[in-house]
């Protein structure tokens, strides 16, 4: 099995689920823009790309409603929804076991920088993280590709096996692939499993059980 050195967490979903949070968010954003009659679950398909893409794409927003969407989005999630989450059960374990073995660790995230943030130091995940890597304000920095090149450009880190992504979304297993790292596909998160199986992960997880053999 590869040693991992160095390992990438994306966050929703990976580390936390923060399901009720984005959904709280979503439906208030929604609620502002008087939009309604929409399918429960698109929240599924809202989880993962950039906040802009999804507004656009899922609603048929044009770029002044879209913007106006996403500062709704913000303005609930700034408040309240980065609080409504959860890390899954077993990810404190992991995090302090694959520290105390000497791993480095990174969380690139098309969250919001800002609050990704924020998420990261409720919950204590800074005591192990070197640096998390989100999105910027307008969404121009979202792309999970570009995010993850920046963790590597930012502490000079070449393109190498012994450098692994881990996520729960195609997103994430593009992002790996196209910089050059391993992959771990995590399927308890927010992607669909036949998705992750079909991109050809080097890794596939079940469980946060599973994702520790594997980064272990």
């Amino acid at each position: 099995m590869t040693h991992f050195s160095h390992i990438i967490f994306d966050l929703d979903g990976t580390l936390t689920d923060n399901t009720q949070g984005i959904g709280n968010s979503l439906k208030y954003a929604l609620e502002q823009m008087q939009v309604d009659g929409y399918h429960p679950d698109i929240l599924k398909q809202f989880i993962g790309p950039p906040l802009q893409w999804s507004f656009s794409t899922l609603f048929g927003m044009n770029e002044q409603n879209t913007e106006l969407a996403v500062s709704y989005f913000r303005e609930y999630y700034g408040e309240n929804g980065y609080l409504e989450n959860e890390p899954y059960s077993g990810v404190f374990e992991l995090l302090e076991a694959l520290h105390s073995a000497g791993k480095k660790m990174y969380i690139a995230t098309a969250k919001y920088e800002k609050y990704a943030q924020k998420i990261m130091e409720h919950f204590g995940f800074d005591r192990y993280i070197i640096q998390l890597i989100g999105a910027d304000y307008g969404g121009r920095k979202a792309s999970k590709t570009g995010i993850i090149r920046t963790v590597l450009e930012t502490h000079q880190l070449k393109p190498s096996p012994e450098i692994v992504m881990v996520g729960d979304t195609v997103y994430d297993m593009e992002g790996g692939k196209e910089n050059g790292l391993s992959t771990v596909a995590v399927t308890y998160g927010f992607g669909k499993k036949r998705e992750l199986r079909e991109i050809n992960p080097d890794f596939l997880a079940e469980s946060v059980e599973e994702l520790f053999e594997v980064l272990g």
